[in-house]
């Protein structure tokens, strides 16, 4: 006896050691991953050249066009016209002269040294409009400082376009909703308005995104738990989890190991919430659970631990191996989310499998507590009569599908109709994927990616009744010097192009004369101008049409351009979709094969989680077209919904399975399926939800990309939920029966009611 207390009192020693140093070690990594996450958004790069691949064509242009041009350049435009509709007057026209030339020699903003004029080259354009009712100003930020960093830590483009409006409204009383004395109107657009904007949209990445978020996770935990502490238990893992992807995300961006753009911080915020609720519900739940069997709560976490370790860690596994799929992608932007997100699953499960264990044990014997006022206690305790120590009976277990609830409930009515569920259930998943053509993913114009009023939006509608669209973004063609003429014949043979003009090496706003090409390498530059503007659709299609005429009469000819690397970019894309999903499917397909020892159980969870992905991918096209209102979707919207949709689904079936395989080892298969989902069914349930609505959040950024997939992946994952988990899944594993999990010892064991199984058949 006195063996028993000293080893006793050691394992407590050891026990509040090791939760001690968890909880400290957690708590440096939150001190400095707090810190790291604030300052994502200043490793960011959103400049979608940057991400094409150097085998594009127009990658191959821009790296020509570098030979005939000192510097590149990213224009800003500030667009002009009267607020009543008139022409512009001499005087408006005159002051808006002063200003355009006097702005340049503005100061920087507090904190910098110099003036605007620093971060220009060429000279300022002011050019009046053809049917005398608007004014272009141009200015050209020097393309090599546009992403640097000014005090504040805000980057020149937007602190540049920023300065452009104020000026504007202190100056000449213009802004786009008022006019001044003067009565101008005026817009800031132009290739730097659209970056300003597409910043400050994802400004809200850093504080409302993550705020939405955890608040309603955090509300939709206390209705699960109905404790005024587990809640805050949950959310800690999750945030202290974010830190720490925050960390190591932040540290491989600062030095260029990987890359991070505002979309990829929006998911990884997400992702990493999400997960790590998920993943602390399945574990809170087998604790509670086994509370109930054991005395003290260190035991009923190391059981809970070693029920939970596999599904937890293989459901990570599975997103983890999923999203690093994204690296064979040809778009920089799709490869940097494979290990950001990776690095995001990650830390939540090293959060999930650490801290949140600590957290729960942190009061010791009384760890109960934490779950007040509903604390689990052990169902029997009898007294040992050879020691006369009260101890747990633990051969009191009632079966869980005998309950009154919900769940035991939905899983009795599965057992006794399980034929005709599963053959509803996937004919109406069926009907929602039959709309999956319907999806429009070819491509928007730049002006539909904002969801709410901006700037340069407007702008840009006003300038293009006003002036040439295409000429402020012109396609470039690098041609050899003999094919000069037999090109531009071609070219402007071209619907949709307006002009084609020779390169000649002249300023800005200088007549060309009678100069000649300029020829670098016995190379020309031709500059085309298309009716489109070059972020609109309709110039993406004009250059796929100028390709394919110019490549006709000079195969060495390149197409570059703003609306080039658009085309450019979802052609790879597309690409993108027909490699990655075979290579996603296979690589999960294995995954579920060693964690399930079947062929049979994978193929059959792949099978529902591609159908539900065709549904809900079905179903979110009709609100795309019929009740939001969409333009349409980039080619990359149904990857990623792929890649999210497929490996998150297959979560929760993961969650299911192995439980059933756990009971089914016990009394079968049949009874196993019911029993799993009787028990299951409640935390998984919840699980779907957080995750649902934590991708949710992410339509309180007004961009149209993330919007989407904050609709699609959180319909589909709703859909995996409460259909393709609560009903396909396991009707069919309980129609096939033990042939569930062929190729395994399980699957030759005859089905007999509630008798335990063979142990070799583990």
């Amino acid at each position: 006896m006195i063996l028993s207390m000293l080893s006793n009192r050691r394992s407590t020693v050891l026990r509040a050691v090791l939760v001690g140093v968890a909880l400290v070690v957690w708590l440096g990594i939150g001190s400095v991953g707090g810190m790291a996450q604030g300052k994502l958004s200043q490793v960011q790069t959103n400049d979608a050249s940057a991400f094409l691949p150097s085998s594009a064509e127009s990658t191959q242009a821009a790296e020509e066009s570098k030979g005939f041009v000192d510097t590149e350049t990213l224009p800003a435009l500030v667009v002009l016209q009267p607020a009543d509709g008139s022409d512009v007057t001499p005087e408006q026209l005159t002051a808006v002269q002063d200003w355009a030339l006097a702005f340049p020699d503005e100061a920087l903003p507090p904190g910098n040294e110099g003036t605007w004029s620093d971060y220009l080259v060429g000279e300022v354009a002011v050019v009046p409009s053809e049917d005398g009712e608007a004014v272009l100003v141009a200015y050209s930020l020097d393309g090599a400082t546009a992403d640097e960093l000014l005090a504040e830590d805000e980057g020149v483009t937007e602190s540049f376009v920023t300065a452009l409006r104020a000026s504007l409204e202190s100056e000449l009383g213009a802004t786009a909703t008022s006019a001044g004395e003067l009565g101008l109107q005026a817009w800031v657009t132009g290739p730097a308005g659209f970056v300003a904007d597409l910043v400050t949209a994802f400004g809200g990445i850093d504080g409302v995104l993550l705020l939405v978020a955890l608040g309603a996770v955090l509300l939709i935990l206390v209705l699960v738990y109905r404790s005024p502490f587990l809640p805050f238990v949950v959310i800690f893992t999750a945030v202290f989890a974010l830190c720490l992807a925050g960390l190591v995300v932040y540290t491989l961006a600062a030095n260029g190991t990987l890359v991070l753009n505002g979309q990829s911080q929006g998911i990884l915020s997400i992702l990493v919430v999400g997960a790590s609720v998920d993943y602390a519900l399945l574990l809170v739940a087998r604790y509670r659970e086994e509370l109930a069997h054991v005395e003290h709560p260190a035991q009923a976490m190391g059981r809970a631990l070693r029920a939970c370790v596999e599904p937890i860690a293989a459901s990570a596994g599975t997103v983890i191996a999923g999203v690093l799929c994204l690296l064979l992608s040809d778009l920089g932007s799709n490869r940097s989310l494979g290990p950001v997100a990776a690095i995001g699953i990650a830390s939540a499960l090293l959060g999930a499998l650490t801290l949140l264990p600590a957290l729960l044990l942190v009061f010791g014997k009384h760890s109960r507590i934490l779950f007040w006022p509903r604390a689990p206690r052990p169902a029997a305790v009898v007294v040992a009569p050879e020691t006369g120590h009260p101890h747990v009976d633990t051969t009191v277990e009632p079966d869980p599908a005998d309950g009154t609830g919900l769940w035991p409930r939905l899983a009795r009515f599965v057992g006794r109709k399980a034929r005709p569920v599963w053959i509803i259930t996937a004919v109406a998943l069926g009907v929602g994927a039959a709309f999956l053509p319907t999806l429009n993913a070819s491509g928007t114009n730049q002006v539909d990616i904002f969801l709410t009023d901006v700037d340069a939006v407007a702008g840009e509608e006003v300038l293009a009744e006003h002036f040439p669209a295409g000429s402020v973004q012109p396609a470039i063609l690098i041609v050899d010097e003999a094919d000069v003429d037999a090109v531009t014949a071609a070219a402007e043979g071209v619907d949709g192009v307006e002009s084609v003009t020779p390169y000649t090496g002249a300023p800005a706003g200088a007549p060309a004369g009678d100069a000649p090409p300029l020829a670098v390498d016995g190379r020309v530059r031709l500059d085309v101008a298309t009716t489109a503007s070059a972020d609109t659709q309709a110039a993406v299609d004009t250059v796929e049409d100028l390709r394919t005429a110019v490549h006709e009469v000079s195969p060495t000819a390149v197409v570059g351009g703003a609306a080039a690397e658009t085309l450019d970019t979802n052609l790879a894309s597309e690409r993108d979709l027909r490699v990655i999903v075979p290579v996603v499917l296979l690589v999960i397909g294995v995954i579920l094969m060693f964690l399930l020892r079947s062929v049979v159980a994978a193929a059959l969870l792949l099978a529902a989680n591609v159908l539900s992905f065709a549904a809900a991918l079905g179903v979110s096209a009709i609100f795309f077209n019929h009740v939001f209102g969409f333009a349409g979707a980039d080619p990359v919207v149904p990857l990623f919904a792929f890649v999210f949709l497929v490996a998150l689904g297959v979560d929760y079936s993961i969650f299911l399975m192995t439980r059933v395989r756990e009971e089914s080892l016990k009394v079968g298969t049949r009874a196993g399926v019911v029993r799993g989902l009787a028990v299951t069914g409640g935390v998984i349930t919840s699980a779907g939800v957080v995750l649902a609505t934590t991708f949710a959040a992410l339509g309180v950024i007004p961009l149209l990309f993330l919007a989407q997939i904050a609709f699609i992946v959180a319909f589909g994952v709703l859909l995996d939920t409460l259909v393709v988990r609560s009903l396909l899944v396991p009707a069919l594993v309980h129609d096939l029966g033990r042939r569930t999990w062929w190729p395994s010892a399980l699957s030759r064991h005859q089905e007999h009611g509630l008798h335990k199984v063979a142990p070799d058949l583990e």
